[in-house]
């Protein structure tokens, strides 16, 4: 038994391999299609039979460039996020994770470890309006086209920042940043999961196609409408004021969104004036039209008043809800009362035995304007230092409808960060404990503006700052509350990979040789190649990480001792046997060990793994 050395293109070494793991999964499902180890789509055709598309039209959705946009999506990213403590709140113990990069490269190292994790996401993505920021991705290398594209240059010095509507693709520059992300996104809802995305009349109906593409036209939810403004505009031809919340669900047959809570103003319908000790209670209509417009005989009788002997017949032309046992029953229960001037009969209808909630509708005409988050904004900075956030009023309603308790809720849109502060507000309001992962490119501000001027060079420092303003006013507005509450957050950055050889081919041989001696990068620390483990291994970038000092080398534990990494030089077999021994005081399940390939001399490395052995640790590689 040795030591597994984790080579250039192992699966470690990049995210998840979306194209071989589809076809693993055509191949459990029709493994008559099989040859040799690859797919014969001859044979896939024949089992598929009249279920093929064959004539040159019919209906699709297509535009320039999808083609690619659709395999940019399965390509695996070699890329790594690094961790960024010293911007980060409650390090040791937040769930939340803030991570500046471009979503694309995010979305595909996020995929092991969060695919089917996420049970809401929100995007309010660039409504392609000719001014706000749409990149066209370099599918040939993302991490590059990701450095320069926030420096907002290309390589020759040409401006990003804007998709103008003079471009002859200026729809399908559009469709081609969105379509990935999509299909990506997608595989980390959970199975009764759902989307939101803000959207306005510019890519509205591009967003709804492409989504029922990605997502499939059978698990499209609704169109929500958002009015943005009190009052419309008096300058155009009808005065717009309002955008779109476009839903989809991951399975609609496995959705159930959550009620929105019942307003006071819904409630205060309700009284109690004869003391009924079943509560309060509104007067409903006993009186029915039939059932499909029939008169049902056995409904037709008079009801008498207990109390007078007044009789009441039903309304003409119409019947009682019930037949007479059940009527009888409802009056010994005092369910039934009878009006004061016309001495009528009525049903109570208790508050207590209605629903709790509200469906969410369609209009949404009471949740926050437009202006109203600019107020939330000023209120925190005392500046204008972001433009066109969502209010939090919107997003709380969404966030209740479509998650609780400890659901993770995704934004690979961040902007100002406001999902994430209406996330806080929310849980401080219901008690659930949701958690947020942020993705924000971090892109420049511009030197005009108020965040400029105010020293915020990049969107990322003002959503960052934002998380911590906002989580500082839930703690002096309610203290003893905030106690229970995870108001921190983990930064992360993408970049290249921490591991020499895994991000690319050397540039020349002397390069390559010297790798095989030093094969983690200069500027890299051990925590960088730690929480790159946790991304290639699939692990939750949240874990517990434990850190101890075994023979002068740091050792960290991972998720209590399901992973144990250590990569230090010079090491012997006395830091394998600290490690087995603190495995056997954590007794996990599982046990797996990483270190340094270049950090043991070959005799040490063949001690090592034997006294591992000796602990039952059988599964060892090395980077």
């Amino acid at each position: 038994m040795s030591i597994d050395k984790i080579q250039p293109g192992d699966n470690l070494t990049q995210s998840k391999d979306l194209v071989t793991d589809n076809i693993e999964k055509l191949k459990q499902l029709f493994p008559e299609i099989v040859t040799e180890g690859k797919i014969d789509f001859k044979v896939l055709q024949d089992v598929l039979g009249e279920d093929i598309e064959e004539e040159d039209e019919y209906y699709r959705f297509t535009w320039a460039g999808k083609t690619q946009a659709r395999r940019e999506a399965h390509k695996p990213s070699t890329g790594t996020l690094r961790p960024a403590k010293d911007e980060s709140v409650d390090w040791d113990t937040t769930e939340n994770l803030y991570i500046e990069g471009d979503n694309l490269e995010v979305l595909k190292l996020l995929q092991k470890s969060y695919a089917g994790k996420v049970k809401m996401i929100y995007i309010d993505p660039p409504y392609n309006t000719g001014k706000d920021f749409v990149y066209k991705d370099n599918y040939k290398d993302n991490l590059k086209n990701y450095k320069e594209v926030t420096g907002q240059v290309d390589s020759d010095g040409n401006k990003l920042s804007t998709n103008s509507d003079s471009d002859g693709r200026y729809h399908s520059n559009w469709l081609n940043m969105m379509y990935p992300r999509l299909q990506l996104a997608r595989n980390l809802l959970t199975e009764d999961g759902v989307i939101f995305m803000s959207i306005d009349d510019n890519e509205f109906e591009n967003l709804i196609k492409a989504s029922n593409d990605v997502f499939g036209e059978n698990n499209f939810i609704e169109n929500l409408i958002w009015k943005r403004r009190a009052t419309p505009p008096n300058d155009r031809i009808i005065g717009k004021n309002h955008e779109y919340l476009v839903a989809f669900a991951k399975k609609i047959d496995n959705l159930k969104l959550n009620l929105q809570p019942r307003s006071a103003k819904l409630n205060s319908r309700y009284s109690n004036p004869d003391n009924d000790p079943k509560g309060d209670w509104v007067a409903s209509d006993l009186s029915a039209n039939g059932k499909g417009g029939r008169i049902t005989e056995s409904c037709i009788f008079d009801i008498k008043n207990p109390k007078t002997g007044e009789s009441f017949s039903p309304p003409s032309n119409k019947c009682w809800l019930y037949n007479q046992d059940k009527v009888n029953l409802l009056l010994s229960e005092n369910r039934i009362g009878f009006r004061e001037n016309s001495g009528s009969p009525f049903l109570k209808r208790y508050l207590s035995e209605v629903r709790k909630g509200t469906t969410l509708a369609t209009i949404l005409d009471n949740h926050g304007y437009s202006q109203d988050s600019a107020k939330e904004i000023k209120a925190l900075f005392n500046k204008d230092v972001f433009d066109f956030p969502k209010p939090t009023k919107l997003l709380k309603t969404i966030l209740t409808a479509g998650s609780t308790e400890n659901d993770i809720v995704l934004d690979f849109f961040s902007g100002s960060a406001s999902t994430a502060v209406s996330l806080m507000e929310l849980n401080s309001q219901d008690d659930a404990k949701r958690k947020y992962i942020q993705v924000q490119l971090p892109e420049l501000t511009e030197e005009k503006t108020e965040a400029f001027k105010s020293g915020y060079k990049r969107i990322t420092e003002i959503g960052k700052e934002r998380i911590r303003r906002a989580a500082k006013k839930i703690i002096e507005e309610n203290p003893e509350k905030a106690k229970d509450l995870d108001l921190g957050f983990k930064v992360f950055k993408l970049d290249s990979s921490n591991i020499k050889g895994w991000d690319g081919n050397p540039d020349d041989l002397e390069t390559s040789l010297w790798d095989s001696v030093t094969n983690i990068k200069d500027d890299r620390t051990e925590e960088d190649v730690l929480y790159e483990i946790l991304l290639k291994y699939g692990l939750d970038l949240t874990l517990p990480i434990e850190e101890k000092t075994i023979e002068g080398k740091t050792v960290f534990n991972v998720g209590f001792g399901a992973l144990f990494i250590c990569l230090g030089d010079n090491l012997n077999s006395k830091v394998a046997e600290g490690i087995g021994k603190w495995k056997e005081d954590l007794n996990p399940e599982m046990c797996r060990v990483i270190f340094k390939d270049t950090g043991f001399t070959d005799v040490e490395k063949t001690n090592s793994v034997q006294t591992l052995k000796h602990f039952g640790i059988t599964e060892i590689k090395s980077i």
